[in-house]
């Protein structure tokens, strides 16, 4: 078997993650914060040690701005919806994951403004286009740092310029490029990183966060739900203060467990040592079906402009016979269709039909990228 659905989730995980949780499950087990007991307290040196290892990741200087959450579609929401007021005007692209249109598109209905700047065929962005949408009310840009759909990278860091220089917040979608691809929030101008633990950081499903930067008042962002955090128990008004503030009720420990392992993977291997090994085999996939007549490739060609995701069509034949012959035939997992990306779909001129989507990770090998080629090429003569 063949794993190409690496942007949906990663697999195979690192052993070491599957041996965290299992260490936590059968030695730890406690909530971490709510009791004095060696147990409570080994959960939340877990907890603590996740955000340290996380905040060298993303270069964070204080750890306690980085707050868990349940995936990168939580911590977005959290960002979207506890800073932006009736009347505020939001940038965002047209290559955008319903994770961040699905609530910018309720959010205008409740009086949010809303512009989308189109992106060109291959996905790209032009920073030029995000200056020229400031308006007098502009609060909030908002991108992914990938997409989901072509692997574009988008000008992150060229943004980040802008957004600090007319004084607005960045809010970056890290989900495809968390531990795939260099970040760091203060060279990049990123007051709100959001991430999540089961894609590149390679940790379990029910993992993620968002960084706050330090140019944002938590006291004054609503936090999505509020409840028990084991701290100041004795006032019924939820804390002030981080990471409490947006923490609330009992964490995912067996699950953050897992993902101080995942990012311990990430940091030993080094993100330019695993970025070099999936682009390499990313190029070596994309010269491959460009000799195959009937593939059609979407998304940039240059392995600079990109991560090691990539969407492409057989002429004649629809995504989904395409993606069902290659794990019939050739035991290759792939996900067909329109990735939760429908704006990203109209912009590279594949809705409604979608794509083929090949999405690598840390675990794939030369091997799998020329049975692939073979595979899609045997298919495409049939």
């Amino acid at each position: 078997m063949i794993y190409f659905d690496n942007p949906a989730t990663s697999w195979p995980k690192p052993p070491q993650v599957k041996e965290a949780m299992n260490r936590f499950m059968e030695e730890v087990g406690a909530n971490p914060g709510r009791s004095g007991h060696l147990l409570s307290i080994e959960a939340a040196r877990i907890v603590y040690e996740t955000r340290e290892a996380l905040s060298v990741l993303f270069h964070v200087k204080d750890s306690s701005r980085i707050v868990f959450t349940l995936n990168a579609t939580e911590s977005i929401n959290l960002a979207l919806k506890g800073l932006l007021k009736f009347k505020d005007h939001v940038i965002t692209s047209s290559m955008e994951h319903n994770s961040v249109m699905r609530p910018l598109r309720d959010l205008e209905k409740k009086g949010i403004e809303l512009s989308i700047i189109p992106c060109s065929n291959e996905a790209m962005l032009d920073p030029q286009e995000v200056e020229r949408k400031i308006r007098s009310n502009t609060r909030m840009v908002v991108l992914n740092h990938a997409s989901n759909v072509t692997g574009t990278l988008l000008p992150v860091k060229e943004v980040g310029f802008i957004t600090r220089r007319h004084d607005l917040l960045f809010l970056v979608d890290a989900a495809q490029t968390a531990g795939a691809y260099p970040i760091d929030v203060e060279r990049d101008g990123i007051d709100l990183l959001a991430f999540t633990g089961h894609k590149s950081l390679y940790g379990p499903q029910g993992t993620g966060g968002l960084v706050i930067g330090e140019c944002i008042n938590e006291k004054e962002m609503i936090p999505l739900k509020q409840g028990g955090t084991g701290s100041r128990s004795e006032f019924e008004e939820q804390p002030d203060f981080l990471p409490d503030r947006f923490e609330s009720g009992t964490p995912n420990g067996v699950g953050i467990a897992g993902l101080l392992a995942g990012v311990q993977f990430v940091l030993e291997k080094g993100v330019e040592q695993i970025r070099q090994k999936e682009i390499t085999l990313i190029q070596k996939l994309i010269e491959g079906l460009k000799e195959i007549p009937q593939v059609k490739l979407y998304g940039p060609q240059n392995q600079g402009d990109r991560i090691a995701t990539l969407s492409f069509n057989l002429t004649s034949l629809s995504p989904s016979n395409v993606a069902l012959r290659l794990e019939k035939e050739f035991g290759i997992l792939c996900r067909p269709g329109l990735h939760c990306a429908p704006a990203a779909h109209h912009t590279i001129g594949t809705f409604p039909g979608g794509t083929i989507r090949f999405g690598l990770g840390a675990f794939n090998t030369d091997m799998d990228i020329e049975t692939a080629i073979q595979a899609v090429s045997q298919i495409s003569k049939k």
